[in-house]
């Protein structure tokens, strides 16, 4: 079987270095905002190239306390795309607005400059583009468009650790923007967490209110936040990692070039590639009408795949109340029939991935 992620091949590469973080948390007894989470701050900071990370609990939380930290809040409105995962309008709908959809740019599958204009109304506050599969978007008329509208911009860079946008790194483009370090992550750890990364002093002391209640000193409450610590634990574990993650992703594009060269010449689309995009390869995502009879044919020949996303938010039930009827985004509807995703880690071995290559094309002869 190859199976569609693996994490405990990297476990066992990093364990000694993992335990002796671990070790000494224990040791120190001290597992809430503490001395590993202010470290992983200001090392995760410079490694995206801002000036300042707050860690949060989830990568949820992130674009929520993103938002709110922005001013965001009920009665207004908030742009993002209709092919994403629920997540990113879960936090948008926890700070109390409301998700106004655009479709997704048939080229890359990530959020339409072209579809701002009609989304935008008197109570569009601000745009969350969503760097997906690793993939950024195309930025530039973005923010071009939130400037000229007065609206904030929060990057969803979830999927997107190491992802440059004409050489500049995604995180550091919009006022700010929301990491996940989910385990399967490019970033991963072995649990929830996220960060806020901001250049804007401001927006960072406002964050680190926010995500412990609110408190600006010991029983002193200035703002009504919630509980969003990345805890010491977790944040040990994302320093030990972190010096390896350009490693891993060069990796990661060393195998997607393999898939590329060898699922050329099969009837798939392979994945969306821009030439101002470096993708930092978080998901290798195929594209073929008859997806779901594929993913069942690699299935029972020992291949894994996941489908992301195979519903796209304006047709989930949860979210039948914005409004907007089948049909309306064609791009992102299309895309959710379509798209399989192959494994791609950097653990991965190239026999696994030729056996991949292997059965795709058995299902097309």
């Amino acid at each position: 079987m190859v199976p569609f992620v693996e994490l405990q091949s990297q476990f066992r590469a990093l364990e000694s270095e993992v335990r002796a973080a671990i070790d000494g948390v224990l040791a120190r007894s001290w597992y809430v905002l503490g001395e590993e989470c202010r470290d992983f701050e200001d090392e995760f900071a410079a490694w995206v190239g801002t000036g300042h990370a707050v860690g949060v609990g989830s990568g949820t939380d992130a674009i929520q306390l993103a938002l709110r930290a922005l001013g965001v809040g009920p009665g207004d409105e908030v742009i993002t795309v209709a092919n994403t995962c629920v997540p990113t309008v879960a936090a948008i709908g926890a700070t109390g607005a409301r998700p106004r959809l655009v479709d997704a740019h048939p080229d890359t599958l990530t959020l339409d400059p072209n579809g701002l204009a009609e989304a935008r109304t008197e109570k569009t506050r601000a745009i969350v583009p969503v760097h997906l599969y690793g993939h950024p978007c195309d930025m530039d008329p973005i923010l071009e468009f939130a400037r000229s509208h007065g609206l904030a911009v929060v990057e969803d860079c979830a999927q997107a650790h190491g992802a440059t946008y004409k050489g500049r790194a995604c995180g550091t483009m919009g006022d700010l923007a929301a990491f996940s370090f989910y385990p399967s992550k490019n970033l991963g750890a072995y649990g929830d967490g996220g960060a806020v990364t901001t250049s804007n002093p401001d927006h960072a002391d406002r964050l680190r209110k926010l995500r412990n209640y609110g408190e600006e000193a010991r029983y002193t409450h200035t703002l009504e936040g919630i509980n969003s610590r990345l805890d010491e634990i977790q944040a040990a574990v994302l320093r030990v990692k972190l010096p390896y993650v350009h490693g891993w992703n060069a990796q990661r594009t060393q195998w997607a070039a393999r898939y590329d060269a060898g699922l050329a010449a099969t009837p798939v689309e392979l994945p969306p590639r821009a030439p101002w995009a470096a993708s930092a390869h978080h998901l290798y995502p195929i594209r073929h009408p008859e997806r779901d009879a594929l993913r069942a044919f690699l299935l029972e020949h020992g291949v894994q795949t996941q489908m992301h996303y195979p519903t796209p938010i304006h047709l989930q039930p949860a979210y039948q109340s914005l409004g907007y009827a089948a049909g309306r985004f064609p791009v992102a509807e299309r895309a959710g029939r379509e798209v399989l995703s192959l494994p791609l880690y950097p653990e991965l071995q190239e026999e696994a991935i030729e056996a991949v290559m292997e059965q795709l094309a058995q299902f097309f002869t």
